[in-house]
C-alpha cells in the first residue's frame, strides 16, 4: 500500500489584501511554491476530515469535525491542534456562499467564498471576495477559481489573472494513481498564507463533493 503521511504520527492530538494582516499558519511561504499532500481523512478514529503533509511528509494541517454539506462549521488547525480559521455557511442565502473567519471568532470575516453557478462561463466554479459580503463585483472580488474539483483539476487566479495556488491529481512512485482522496495543493508566492489555499480546498469539497 502506498505510503501517503510518512512522518505523521498515528494519532495526533489571508491575505491578498491589506485588510487579511492576521496570523498565519507556521508554514508561511518563503518566495518558493509550497507543494503540500491533502489526504480526505481525520487521522481521529471514525471521524472524517481533511489530513495536510508538506513535502517533508510532515503533518501541517488537520480538519476533523468534518462532513460533506455540513450545516455547521469546519475548522482548519496546524499540526498542534491550533484553530487557524474556522469556516461558516452563510445564513439565509440562496447561493452557496460560506464565510472565513480567523480562529474561532465570529466576528469580521476574512473573506467569502461563493459557487458560481453561471453558466456562460464553465471555466468558473467559485470566487473568492473580500469581507463576508459574497459580492462579485470586480472591486470585491479577491480570487477566481476555474476547472473541476471532482476531477482535482483546478486553478486559483488573482485580480490580475496570476495562477496563485493549484489542485492537481497526485501519483504514487511508479505512476499508479492515487485516487481522488489524495492529491496535490500547490501555493505560489503570491498566496503568503497556505491556510488559506487549504480552505479553499475545503469549501471546493463542501460545493462539489459527489
Amino acid at each position: 500500500m502506498t505510503k501517503v503521511y510518512p512522518n505523521a504520527p498515528a494519532t495526533a492530538t489571508a491575505t491578498a489584501t491589506a485588510a487579511w494582516e492576521k496570523p498565519k499558519s507556521s508554514l508561511v511561504s518563503d518566495g518558493n511554491s509550497v507543494v503540500l499532500t491533502v489526504w480526505k481523512k481525520s487521522l481521529l478514529f471514525n471521524c472524517d476530515g481533511f489530513t495536510v503533509f508538506d513535502a517533508k511528509g510532515n503533518l501541517v494541517f488537520r480538519v476533523d469535525n468534518y462532513y460533506a454539506g455540513s450545516k455547521g462549521e469546519i475548522v482548519l488547525m496546524d499540526a498542534s491542534g491550533k484553530s487557524l480559521l474556522t469556516i461558516r455557511r452563510k445564513r439565509l442565502s440562496l447561493a452557496d456562499n460560506w464565510v472565513v473567519f480567523e480562529g474561532e471568532t465570529a466576528v469580521n470575516p476574512l473573506f467569502s467564498v461563493k459557487k458560481h453557478v453561471n453558466l456562460l462561463n464553465t471555466q468558473s466554479i467559485a470566487h473568492v471576495s473580500s469581507g463576508g459580503s459574497g459580492s462579485s463585483s470586480p472591486r470585491n472580488k479577491l480570487y477566481e477559481i476555474e476547472g473541476s474539483y471532482r476531477q482535482r483539476c483546478c486553478g486559483v487566479y488573482d485580480d490580475k489573472r496570476r495562477r496563485v495556488a493549484e489542485i492537481k491529481r497526485k501519483e504514487a512512485v511508479g505512476g499508479v494513481a492515487l485516487g481522488t482522496d489524495v492529491f496535490r495543493l500547490i501555493i505560489h508566492p503570491e498566496i503568503d498564507d497556505p491556510a488559506v489555499a487549504m480552505a479553499f480546498v475545503i469549501l471546493l469539497d463542501q460545493m462539489f463533493a459527489s
